[in-house]
C-alpha cells in the first residue's frame, strides 16, 4: 500500500452494464469516510480500468458488476494487474453476486465481496478495519 494521507479508490463499471446508481452511492460513501475516489463512468473495459488505476496511483479498485459476469471480469482484471506489475492494488467486487460465487471471487484475489444488500456499515468496516493504515488516515 502507498504511504499517503488518504486512500485512493477507483470505482469502475466494467462491460456493458448501464446501471451505475450503486457505484455512485458507494463513491459518495467512500468520500464521506475520507477516501479520494475516482469514478470511471460506464462501459469501461479491463484495460481501461487497469490503466486508470495505475495512472491515478490508487490503492483499491472497486468493481461494480450487475451483469452476472463478475467471475470472468475479476479473472481478467487480476491477470492484467499482475501483468502490469500492479497486483498490489487491492480489488473489491460488488453488485449482483450470488453467495455461491463469493468464495470463488476471493480465491481469484478479491479482498472483499459486497453482494447486493450489503450494508453501508459492512462496507465502511472493511475499509476501516481491513486496509492497513486507514484508521490513521481518517
Amino acid at each position: 500500500m502507498n504511504k499517503k494521507q488518504r486512500f485512493r479508490v477507483l470505482v469502475a463499471k466494467p462491460g456493458l452494464d448501464g446501471h451505475d446508481r450503486g457505484a455512485k452511492v458507494i463513491s459518495y460513501l467512500l468520500k464521506d469516510i475520507g477516501m479520494d475516489v475516482i469514478y470511471t463512468g460506464l462501459h469501461k473495459n479491463i484495460e481501461q480500468i487497469v490503466n486508470a488505476a495505475i495512472q491515478e496511483d490508487v490503492d483499491v479498485i472497486g468493481l461494480s458488476i450487475l451483469t452476472g459476469a463478475h467471475i470472468p471480469i475479476t479473472e481478467k482484471l487480476m491477470k492484467q494487474l499482475k501483468e502490469a506489475g500492479a497486483d498490489e492494488i487491492v480489488v473489491t467486487v460488488g453488485g449482483v453476486i450470488p453467495s455461491r460465487d463469493v468464495a470463488k471471487l476471493k480465491s481469484l484475489g478479491a479482498k472483499a465481496v459486497f453482494p447486493g444488500g450489503t450494508s453501508f456499515e459492512q462496507i465502511t468496516n472493511f475499509f476501516k478495519e481491513e486496509l492497513p493504515g486507514l484508521r490513521q488516515a481518517l
